[in-house]
């Protein structure tokens, strides 16, 4: 049974995740910088994800990028050396966790404690957003693989407990990590 067919399946996300901050004025040549390097950044309150990679922004300026996990260090350390002059670049990967819902029901499960409208026509493939979510801050993309939830580290356990309670009459089915490939579509797990 595949994530589209049951109610609900709920996945953890590994992934490395840096967050690009543009020095003032400087957006447009971090665009193209990023560009060189095969990443789209997209525009406040979307998420592109292909290439292995996911980009999303809910602020302007500023930018997410989950990639798959490297040596420690390694990914921060490449973007760093690109953004150079351009962009504050800081490693979130033991600030954030990421979990992957997928399935009919999530938006009718999630609409229990977030105050956005998640109804595909209101809130798309391609678009992310900040919220808040049972007490705790959250980050929700809208990826053709489901929804990506982001949460900070120290509240995630919380946050993955109420996602399994919540999700139990919707038919949850927990799934092993889903890889940043599989966000893009790119592979089965």
């Amino acid at each position: 049974m595949s994530g589209r067919e049951a109610g609900i399946t709920l996945a953890s996300c590994p992934a490395d995740v840096i967050e690009l901050g543009a020095f003032r004025e400087r957006s447009l040549d971090l665009e193209r910088l990023a560009a060189a390097r095969g990443l789209t950044l997209p525009g406040a309150g979307g998420v592109v994800a292909r290439s292995g990679r996911v980009t999303l922004s809910v602020r302007p300026g500023r930018w997410l990028l989950l990639a798959p996990p490297a040596r420690r260090g390694e990914s921060v350390g490449l973007w760093q050396e690109t953004c150079r002059g351009q962009a504050a670049v800081i490693d979130l990967s033991s600030a954030l966790v990421g979990f992957l819902l997928s399935g009919l029901a999530v938006p009718e499960m999630l609409a229990r404690a977030c105050r956005l409208d998640l109804d595909a026509n209101a809130f798309p493939a391609g678009t992310a957003a900040a919220t808040i979510m049972v007490q705790v801050p959250a980050v929700l993309a809208r990826l053709t693989a489901g929804m990506l939830l982001l949460t900070p580290a120290t509240t995630a356990q919380h946050l993955r407990e109420w996602l399994v309670e919540t999700s139990q009459p919707f038919g949850l089915v927990l799934r092993p990590d889903a890889t940043v490939s599989h966000l893009c579509g790119e592979s089965s797990t």
